[in-house]
């Protein structure tokens, strides 16, 4: 039996003084999200290629940090279930994102390149192949529809 989970988001924005949205290249793309229940709000834009503030997140962004978290947290879950104690988890990933001439664009593939710290050296092969078992997990990877790839390092402590 399939356990369905709702979550919400709100976004607002609304055009400054000046502004017009006539010309797709005169007006702010910042904006903010709320996440229900949450009490941070996060600040948007678009990406600096498409007009928006560098200084911001932008949608991109997001779906990558999603990624290597959602990852992250499956892979910290399957290793839990092998009695693997992870000592550090650090990721630098990376995605390529392709505009078409249309206007619109899409990720080809998105890296992840985890540095995996644990505890027992006798787990090390264990802990590099739970990768592939915790991608199969990970909610965000199974929504995508592009590669998603893992170069993974497993060190010992």
């Amino acid at each position: 039996m399939a356990i369905k989970h709702t979550f919400k988001a709100q976004v607002n924005w609304t055009i400054n003084d000046g502004e017009s949205t006539s010309n797709p290249r005169s007006f702010s793309r910042n904006h903010e999200v709320l996440i229900a229940n949450k009490t941070s709000t996060l600040q948007v834009s678009a990406a600096k290629p498409f007009r928006g503030d560098d200084n911001l997140y932008n949608p991109e962004d997001l779906l990558l940090s999603a990624l290597t978290s959602c990852h992250m947290m499956s892979y910290l879950y399957v290793c839990a279930q092998h009695n693997i104690e992870v000592l550090s988890y650090t990721d630098h990933a990376e995605g390529d994102l392709e505009v078409h001439a249309s206007g619109s664009g899409n990720f080809k593939i998105v890296r992840l390149q985890p540095v995996v710290t644990i505890k027992n050296a006798s787990q090390k092969d264990l802990a590099q192949s739970l990768h592939v078992k915790a991608n199969q997990l990970c909610f965000i990877a199974n929504s995508c529809n592009f590669p998603i790839t893992h170069v993974a390092t497993v060190e010992v402590s």
